[in-house]
Parts: C-alpha cells; structure tokens; sequence
C-alpha cells in the first residue's frame, strides 16, 4: 500500500461562469496523482462541462484519484447545492474518513470558485446564493465534527489546512475564524485571483514539507506566483497579484484579535475626541490601496486593506497619540506574526500594472466613507462576521463614518 502524506480533498464549485474556465485545476489533479504517490485526492466536483464521466449536463461527480487515475467508480448525482453549508459539511467529512482509510499524515482542503473576502465564496447561479465566510469555516467544524461522531477511533483528525482558490481570502476574519475549527494553516490571496487560480500543484509542495511548515509556506507561494497560464488573444499570465500563507495556531490568532481589538478600540475613542484625530485616520486609510485594484466602480473589496501596511501607517503618524501609535505597531507585529510566507507583484500586468508590494500579509476591512462599509449586503456582507464584532469594528465605524 502506498504511503499517503496528504489527503487533497478538492471542492470544485462550477455552478457559475467560472465552471470551464476552472475545470483545468481538474487536470492538474490528475496530473500531479501521476507523479506523486503520496497524495490521495478525493474530488466533488459540480460541472455542466463534458468530461472523461460524462459527455454533458449539470451533475455533481464525486471520485477518488490515486496513480493518475480514478480510483474505484465514480458518483454521478443530480447537481448538488456547492454554497449550501450541509453540502461542504458532506464533503469535508468524506474527506476526513478517506484520510482516515489511507492512513494520511495531513489533510487539506482546496476551495475552488469564487470569493469574496469576509463576504464568503462558492456561489451558486442555480440556487442564487452565496456561502458566506462565517458558513466555510462552520461547514469545515460540521464536517469534522461529523467524521468525529461516526469514527469516534479517529476524533483527533482534522483539516490542517486550506487552500482558498478564490479571489481575495487572505483576511483576518477568515483566518480567525478557520483558526477557531483547529485549522492550521491558510493558502490564499488577499486580492481577486485569476482563473484557474491557483495550480493543483500545491499539493506536491505540501506532501513534500509535512514536517517543515516555512518550507511548505515558501514552496506554495512560489508554486503559485511562479504559474503562467496561456488565454488565446491575450498571452500568458500569472493567476495571482499577491500570495500568502498564514499561521493559525491558535495562540497566535488570539494575540492578533486582542491587538486589533486593542487598536479599534484607541482608533475609535480618539475620533470620538475630536475631528483632528478622525480626519487624521481617514486620511491614513485612504492613503492604503484597498483592493480590487483594477476597478474603479462601487465593488465592496476597496475596503478590504493590507492590515500590516495600515497599521504600520497608523504607528508613524505622529498626529495620533502614543497610545494610538503603540496599539497599532503591536497590532502590525501580531499580524505579521502569521504569515508564513509571502510574495506580491509590484507590477501586475492584468490589473493595469497595478503594484502589490505593500499587500504583504491578510487584509482587514476598513471602510473610509459609508459607501464602502458594506455596499452588497445583505447578499454579500464583510461585517457580519463574529471577527467584527469580537474586535469592536463596529463602533469604530461608527465613530469615523457617522
């Protein structure tokens, strides 16, 4: 029997416009199952795209690939709901309970579709609907919970890490939060990415670096940065302006939460005292490019800000306070303290030569005009996470906004 390192559970969300343009991370999987024995995929895979199972129809296929082959007979359903939060709860158990029969040493998760930072991802045209972020993550703890129940023999077994291959989910909120179901580590852009995305590939860099987290961190984000894919009329291109891999450790995130908490808080109550230090704030806000870097328009994500850069920002305006200042350079230690690995574009072509070298690290929501707060709720909605509430954003947005 092989020796599996990695167990690759990958989620394929196809309901959408997205569904052939992302089918290669597909072959990709097939691919790197050829060449590396020690991975062990399990697929979900929710298409309307002829395949090697199906000549066409929207259907849910669900398959094992071991030795660059499917491994057993495939499941073909009518087409499951890929944003509800049961439907991944499914998969991620199924998941757990392959890793348990193949003896894997980590499991992940690779989350395929479309993202919106805090606001979620995996949308589904079928159902008009989106998961939202608070709903991955509690999909993730169902799932382990349910793998735990019905295997009781191997309850200590979870997600150790995810891949998000969708646009913009390298955000605090989402780190926390996956922190908080005993998820160890998060693969994922802080910016809209690029379909495919982000090349199945990864999974050979993690199955190579189980015992060396910064070697893996390091080898994930070169994976992707590194990726060139080829669109007819209009060239070659890279998938992603910037790449992160976060620490979640658990320890780590709450010293995060205190810091940002601590910083909200003295944000909030010096622009409570008067408009100098409000107009002082928004102005070093604005002075941080949010994302969606391309667009021009009313998207929600040019809010979504590199939190080192902004609160590196807040520390060096000597208009604050000392205690402003001292808050938010421990808040920029403690989220630098999570990232494992990075690399960013100081000049990507796709998004009109945009520069990314200040998007080191995850993003925090951070609104400078009430326009930008939360302008696609209640569908998509980035302040309705339990990260936003535990961290005072609220009143803070208050303060500044009202």
């Amino acid at each position: 029997m092989n020796i599996t390192a990695l167990q690759f559970g990958l989620y394929r969300d196809g309901d959408n416009n997205l569904d052939r343009v992302q089918s290669p991370v597909i072959d990709q999987a097939f691919r790197v199952s050829a060449g590396d024995d020690r991975i062990a995929f399990n697929v979900e895979d929710t298409t309307a795209r002829p395949d090697q199972i199906h000549d066409e129809g929207a259907r849910t296929e669900s398959y094992d690939i071991r030795g660059g082959r499917i491994d057993g007979a495939p499941q073909v359903d009518a087409p499951h709901d890929p944003s509800s939060r049961a439907n991944l709860a499914r998969f991620v158990a199924h998941t757990l309970d392959a890793a348990e029969r193949n003896g894997a040493k980590q499991t992940w998760l690779d989350l395929v579709d479309h993202g919106g930072g805090d606001g979620g991802g995996l949308e589904s045209d079928s159902h008009h609907a989106i998961m939202s972020s608070t709903d991955m993550a509690g999909a993730i703890a169902d799932g382990i919970a349910q793998h735990a129940a019905e295997h009781p023999e191997d309850a200590g077994r979870g997600i150790d890490g995810v891949v998000a291959n969708q646009c913009l989910m390298s955000t605090l909120g989402f780190a926390d939060a996956l922190s908080g179901d005993g998820v160890k580590y998060l693969a994922a852009s802080p910016e809209t990415m690029l379909a495919p995305g982000a090349p199945t590939s990864v999974a050979e860099d993690i199955a190579a670096h189980t015992d060396d987290p910064a070697a893996m961190a390091t080898a994930i984000v070169n994976d992707v940065m590194h990726t060139r894919y080829a669109m007819p009329g209009i060239g070659s291109y890279t998938p992603a302006a910037a790449m992160d891999v976060l620490d979640l450790d658990a320890t780590k995130i709450g010293t995060m939460r205190t810091a940002v908490k601590t910083l909200d808080t003295a944000l909030a109550a010096a622009a409570r005292a008067g408009d100098g230090a409000r107009l002082a704030i928004l102005d070093d806000a604005g002075s941080v490019g949010g994302m969606v870097r391309f667009d021009q328009g009313n998207l929600p994500w040019h809010a979504d800000r590199p939190a080192i850069a902004l609160y590196d920002t807040f520390a060096q305006d000597t208009r604050l306070s000392n205690d402003v200042r001292n808050a938010a350079a421990n808040a920029s230690k403690a989220v630098g303290d999570l990232v494992l690995a990075h690399k960013e574009s100081k000049d990507f072509a796709a998004f009109g030569g945009a520069d990314y070298r200040d998007a080191v690290g995850p993003t925090v929501h951070f609104a400078t005009t009430p326009g930008q707060l939360d302008p696609w709720a209640p569908k998509v909605s980035e302040t309705h996470t339990a990260f936003y509430k535990e961290v005072g954003a609220a009143k803070l947005d208050k303060a500044l906004l009202a």
